[in-house]
């Protein structure tokens, strides 16, 4: 698989801009371990609309890239649709897919082992304590 290309997000990037803000707010959800929503989300990160839920999913796919380059869980995945009885959108399912780290059913049980193990290793991984990774972020 070729290597991840982050350098198409730019600091003019309102995605790259936002995904600093976003990871610190859920390694505090992490923190919790219970999954937030995206409407959640952005209101606790004082999103205002246009286009709020499609900025965060941008933002979302930046913080994805960003972790499979650097092998670690995906902290997008404590982030859920209230639509998909705790599952997040299907554009998680594809960026991971796109990154190499799902390969399954899109609409099969795959999709909910990836996204279980994938939650329960970001809330170990991201988790805000003195001595986790994230802390010293």
């Amino acid at each position: 698989m070729p290597p991840i290309d982050l350098s198409e997000n730019s600091a003019a990037d309102p995605a790259a801009q936002l995904a600093p803000r976003l990871r610190a707010y859920l390694c505090q959800v992490a923190g919790q371990a219970v999954p937030i929503t995206y409407q959640a989300l952005a209101k606790a990160l004082g999103l205002a609309p246009p286009n709020t839920i499609h900025r965060l999913t941008l933002a979302l796919e930046y913080l994805i890239k960003e972790d499979a380059a650097a092998n670690q869980p995906l902290i997008a995945a404590l982030v859920v649709s209230k639509t998909r009885n705790g599952l997040p959108a299907p554009g998680f399912f594809d960026c991971a897919q796109r990154v190499g780290r799902f390969s399954g059913d899109h609409s099969g049980p795959e999709q909910l082992a990836f996204h279980t193990a994938e939650f329960d290793a970001a809330v170990t991984f991201w988790r805000v304590t003195p001595e986790s990774p994230a802390a010293s972020a």
